[in-house]
C-alpha cells in the first residue's frame, strides 16, 4: 500500500492554504476524525435530498436560543448575553451576545402551560423583548423559549 505525508493541500492559484493537517487528526473507526475548530464559510451548502438543487448551510442554522425562568433568568442558551426581567408583568428583554443584522429576523417562541409568547413586537439588532400573556390575554410572568433565525452582524 502507498501512503502521501502531507502538512498541506494548497489549491492551484497558490493565495491560499485549502486544508491543513495536524498530528491532532485520528482515524475513528476507519474513518477520518479532523479535531479542534474548523470554520464553515458563508459559500457553504447541502444539496437538497432529492439531488435537484443546494441550500446555504449558514443561512439554515439558528443564531440564537434561550429557555428562561418566570424570574427572566436564562436557564440554558446561545448567543445571548444576558435577559432583563422588566418590573412590569410579563415582559422579559433577551440582550443578544452577536448582533443581528438588521431588525428583520424570525422568532419561533413558546411558553410553559397555556402562556403565549410574543417576541416580534420591537425587534433590534442588539435584543427583543418577549410579551407573556395567558391565552385569554392575561399577562403574567412565565418561562419562556425562543429561537431566531436571520443574519448575524
Amino acid at each position: 500500500m502507498s501512503e502521501i505525508k502531507v502538512d498541506k493541500i494548497q489549491g492551484t492559484s497558490g493565495s491560499s492554504t485549502a486544508i491543513t493537517l495536524s498530528g491532532a487528526n485520528a482515524t475513528v473507526g476507519g474513518t477520518l476524525a479532523v479535531t479542534g475548530i474548523h470554520t464553515v464559510g458563508t459559500n457553504a451548502v447541502a444539496t437538497s435530498e432529492g439531488g435537484a438543487v443546494t441550500t446555504s448551510i449558514v443561512q439554515g442554522l439558528l443564531k440564537l436560543w434561550i429557555n428562561y425562568a418566570t424570574d427572566g433568568s436564562a436557564q440554558d442558551s446561545l448567543n445571548v448575553s444576558s435577559t432583563t426581567d422588566s418590573s412590569t408583568a410579563g415582559i422579559t428583554t433577551v440582550n443578544i451576545n452577536n448582533n443581528m443584522n438588521s431588525g428583520n429576523y424570525v422568532f419561533l417562541a413558546g411558553g410553559s402551560d397555556y402562556y403565549y409568547q410574543n417576541c416580534t413586537a420591537t425587534l433590534s439588532t442588539g435584543s427583543f423583548p418577549c410579551y407573556t400573556s395567558v391565552v385569554n390575554g392575561t399577562v403574567a410572568d412565565a418561562k419562556g423559549y425562543v429561537a431566531a433565525s436571520g443574519d448575524l452582524a
